[in-house]
């Protein structure tokens, strides 16, 4: 999803629930502090389109980066596993341009809706079937749409996580074109420096 670890790294919705009322504190989570606000809003305007366009954002948790999207001119439809997260996430965007529901990331609850970003956050590495995930995404997207990936590789005593390099391969197959922006020198997008492997992709279909 695009702000958390999802059931696949094995946490349950009720897991989730329960850490809802503080994810928000983690600076990279409820993006509080202004200017690690400033740097997602940033990533966000160079990775989604630059028409007001229909964002999935897959895995939403509390709805940061909806609200980022929203208010650059976008609609957004959030899908998480959390009851909990998605109850926040809607009264976080009350009044916007988005929709919340309850579902699975790798099979979001959308029926035969087509968008133009589908925007995942620390979600694909956590599923047991990343590769299914990714066709099932490609599939909703419009023709001209585009898959906004946020991954990493975290820990050093037993890492976990998803290579950049694992990823391009995965997404070969299914887009026509893939960029990769290295975001682990970015201290302003964490709240902090990091030295673990943090990245986005953006791939058009």
């Amino acid at each position: 999803m695009s702000e958390r670890l999802t059931t696949g790294g094995g946490a349950t919705a009720l897991d989730w629930d329960a850490q809802a009322a503080v994810f928000d504190d983690e600076p990279d989570h409820g993006l509080r502090d202004p200017r690690v606000r400033a740097a997602w809003a940033d990533r966000l305007r160079g990775w989604l389109p630059e028409h007001p366009a229909e964002i999935l954002d897959l895995g939403c948790g509390t709805g940061s980066l909806s609200l980022l999207a929203c208010a650059q001119g976008h609609r957004v439809t959030g899908v998480d596993s959390s009851p909990a997260m998605v109850e926040r996430a809607r009264a976080k965007l009350a009044g916007r341009d988005a929709a919340f529901s309850t579902g699975d990331a790798a099979r979001p609850p959308v029926g035969e809706r087509r968008f133009d970003a589908v925007l995942v956050r620390h979600v694909l590495w956590a599923l047991p079937d990343p590769a299914g995930a990714l066709r099932h995404w490609r599939d909703l997207l419009r023709p001209t749409g585009r898959l906004v990936l946020v991954e990493g590789v975290w820990g050093t005593v037993t890492p976990v996580g998803i290579p950049t390099d694992r990823l391009l391969t995965l997404l070969a197959p299914l887009a026509s074109h893939t960029r990769v922006e290295h975001l682990s020198h970015d201290a302003l997008l964490w709240g902090k420096e990091v030295s673990d492997e943090r990245y986005a992709v953006v791939a058009s279909v």
